[in-house]
């Protein structure tokens, strides 16, 4: 291998691990008010990445912030508005690319989580307002 693409694949290796950093959550430690089912949701959203851009605390990042979400007005990309009711955040985490943000710059990545565990992430949104 070259010393340049040698260098390259450092150079993509550090990116990558700054894109990362970038999407962790600065903290840690849970909302001390969560009941016993928003904290199982919120150890769900960590467990299965969502925290990563999201933030352990719902507070976003790369991802939308997920405090104060729950029943608010959002604004699709085709300029629909509507409530991030339950139906609407199941979708949003189900099927990620099927109503998405005005102004998200990214798409979020499918995942493989039961409907359980959405329900139970919802839970923890909610709590958060």
């Amino acid at each position: 291998m070259s010393k340049l693409s040698l260098n390259f694949s450092s150079l993509m290796a550090v990116a990558m691990l700054l894109t990362l950093g970038a999407c962790s959550s600065s903290s840690s430690s849970a909302p001390v008010d969560l009941s016993p089912e928003a904290s199982a949701g919120r150890e769900v959203s960590i467990s299965a990445g969502c925290a990563s851009c999201h933030g352990a605390d719902g507070n976003g990042n790369v991802g939308p912030n997920w405090i104060g979400l729950a029943d608010s007005q959002v604004t699709l990309s085709d300029g629909t508005v509507v409530t991030a009711d339950d139906d609407y955040l199941y979708t949003s985490i189900k099927e990620p690319g099927a109503m998405k943000r005005r102004g998200a710059s990214g798409i979020m990545p499918s995942n493989k989580l039961t409907d359980d565990e959405i329900a139970s992430i919802i839970v923890y949104i909610r709590a958060l307002k």
